[in-house]
């Protein structure tokens, strides 16, 4: 008998596996707080034996290399990955007994990365699952453009020969496991449902459908922006991550919050975005935890750039920490948790700003104000507001001045990045209104909408 357990991870949209059977088990891509590990593996009461990485990952840190130090765990890495840290390089064909009757095989799959390797979990030598990391996903397959340029359609063409090798040597029943698709920017398109087969990804997934020509041209012309923070996380994971650190980080009062804010450092309001616009100290920005606080404050602040953290308490600010750590965001400049009335230097008084719909934008009018979309370039090629201006949520830091002078009304595709794209124009002393509502909400309330 064996076990697969699934470690999800929300915020940035990927999946962690320990899979074995009465005694020992391996652990698969795992995240950079390896303490869910452990715990998943002493639930199960068993060894972890193994850690095995699909590729070095360009969307978050891993904690393989300090969960194989704890464990005393085989750490297995492809061969083809250049990394400076001591380990077993797996080469295609490698297996490894990861408990009786239970083995890993691994299978060359290129096209994520040039090195992407997956793993086959095999019981008495049958096929069960398929760890496919960044390879073939559920209904698509991981983007091929985050190593280099030059090899983007190379490895697009790896892409379309992995997942069909992959389809061809194993059992339509086996299990796909992938690390990416539920989220992540790594993926070329997001998960078609929640589980699959290799027999199902044989008739849905457009890297096993399509001929290979069709498959990269459509794929090379759907990839959309790549996270900044992406180009820090491959050399830290070849370079050899540190252990984490989720100690609370310095109490920051509301002189120490002043101090910061008027030095130009990022103040980050977490609670959410409701609140947030009702009252907030003026100046700082609202990244909601329960959002997708990792990926967006990663990619928006310059790197290495000191953040404050404010949260409602003192659980909040744990899980910021936690989200931002698997990323590189090590540890806060400071923090406070409370209210914001606590948070004002001063007692002074707290800045505020209106929220709104798509109805209450047609009920005001577009004449004389600003729309501003903040959604990615790809989501407003379906359909955008007629006479709105464009500032993705991840470039409006940089590009605040070009947004057009009057009240702003700020919209994405649900709420949560117009919530951010207001907090940073109504730092900048905009007036803007935040619309809260779904963008398929705006033909349903009259606006203008242009379509392809």
């Amino acid at each position: 008998m064996f076990f697969i357990d699934t470690i999800e991870l929300q915020g940035l949209g990927n999946r962690h596996y320990l899979a074995g059977g009465r005694n020992t088990a391996v652990a698969v891509d795992p995240p950079r707080d390896v303490d869910q590990v452990l715990a998943a593996a002493a639930r199960r009461g068993v060894r972890i034996t193994h850690v095995v990485e699909t590729h070095v990952h360009n969307d978050y840190i891993t904690g393989g290399l300090e969960l194989a130090r704890l464990t005393g765990a085989a750490y297995l890495v492809p061969a083809g990955a250049h990394v400076s840290f001591t380990r077993v390089p797996v080469a295609d064909g490698d297996t490894v007994t990861v408990d009786d009757g239970l083995t890993l095989r691994a299978v060359a799959t290129p096209g994520h990365t040039p090195h992407h390797t997956a793993y086959v979990l095999q019981e008495n030598d049958v096929p069960v699952a398929a760890f496919t990391g960044g390879s073939l996903l559920i209904g698509t397959v991981g983007r091929p453009d985050l190593v280099e340029p030059r090899l983007t359609e190379r490895l697009a063409r790896a892409q379309h020969a992995s997942a069909h090798r992959l389809a061809a040597e194993l059992p339509d029943e086996t299990s796909v496991l992938p690390t990416h698709g539920f989220g992540s920017f790594c993926s070329s398109a997001q998960a078609e449902g929640d589980a699959t087969t290799i027999g199902r990804e044989k008739t849905v997934n457009v890297a096993l459908t399509t001929d290979v020509d069709s498959f990269v041209a459509d794929l090379l012309a759907g990839l959309d922006d790549i996270p900044a923070y992406y180009a820090h996380m491959g050399p830290a994971n070849a370079g050899g991550p540190a252990p984490v650190d989720l100690t609370p980080p310095a109490v920051a009062d509301s002189a120490a919050i002043a101090a910061r804010l008027a030095a130009g450092e990022w103040v980050v309001d977490l609670r959410n975005r409701v609140a947030f616009a009702e009252g907030h100290v003026a100046g700082t920005f609202n990244f909601e935890v329960d959002g997708q606080l990792a990926t967006y404050l990663a990619w928006m602040i310059p790197w290495g750039k000191p953040v404050t953290l404010l949260a409602e308490s003192p659980e909040q600010l744990a899980a910021a920490q936690r989200e931002l750590v698997r990323v590189g965001i090590d540890r806060p400049a400071a923090a406070a948790t409370g209210t914001p009335r606590a948070w004002a230097a001063d007692g002074g008084a707290l800045a505020s700003f209106p929220r709104s719909t798509f109805e209450g934008l047609a009920e005001n009018g577009t004449d004389g104000v600003v729309v501003l979309d903040v959604r990615r370039a790809s989501e407003r090629a379906a359909g955008y507001i007629d006479g709105s201006a464009h500032i993705p949520i991840h470039e409006l830091h940089k590009r605040i001045g070009e947004v057009p002078a009057g009240r702003v009304w700020v919209h994405c595709g649900g709420g949560m990045r117009a919530g951010i794209g207001a907090s940073l124009l109504d730092a900048a002393g905009r007036d803007v209104v935040a619309v809260d509502d779904g963008f398929d909400s705006a033909v349903a309330a009259g606006l203008p909408v242009v379509t392809a």
